[in-house]
């Protein structure tokens, strides 16, 4: 199963609190974490994203998409990061989330939310996305695939 664990700040921030000086030892912290769930053969992706006002928006109105206007406000609900692993069990998720270091003020709270597989979809679902999207859905579906045997062997 693939999961996302999200971070971000916790309500009780303030866009003040959202930039700390950088800090090597915490930084080496998260890398050695990624080090750690890399080489257990659970993470599939781990980045950290840049603040809101260096990205874009793009809203939907009445069918048809317009791009919003910035500079952004800072919010508290903005994602700083994310990990994506592959594990076999919401439990293993929380529990290497639980291991995850802290302290950039951008991940006070960790957020985990199982991706959907291709065994999370009924047949006729599976279906559509195979005659809409024939050689995505085969990579899709083979890498749910694989891992699923993987897990399954150890």
């Amino acid at each position: 199963m693939r999961f996302i664990i999200t971070a971000q700040s916790s309500a009780e921030k303030t866009a003040t609190d959202q930039h700390p000086e950088f800090d090597v030892e915490l930084f080496k912290a998260y890398m050695r974490f990624n080090e750690e769930m890399h080489q257990a053969g659970v993470l599939v992706a781990s980045e950290g994203l840049n603040p809101a006002a260096k990205g874009a928006r793009v809203a939907v109105d009445g069918g048809k998409r317009y791009i919003v206007d910035g500079p952004f406000a800072e919010s508290k609900e903005l994602v700083g990061g994310f990990y994506l692993i592959d594990v076999a069990s919401l439990d293993e998720a929380v529990q290497w989330a639980l291991r995850a270091p802290s302290g950039s003020r951008t991940d006070d709270v960790l957020e985990i939310r199982q991706l959907t597989g291709s065994g999370d979809l009924p047949p006729e679902i599976l279906q559509l996305v195979t005659e809409a999207a024939p050689t995505w859905s085969a990579a899709w579906q083979s890498l749910n695939a694989n891992k699923s045997q993987a897990k399954g062997a150890c």
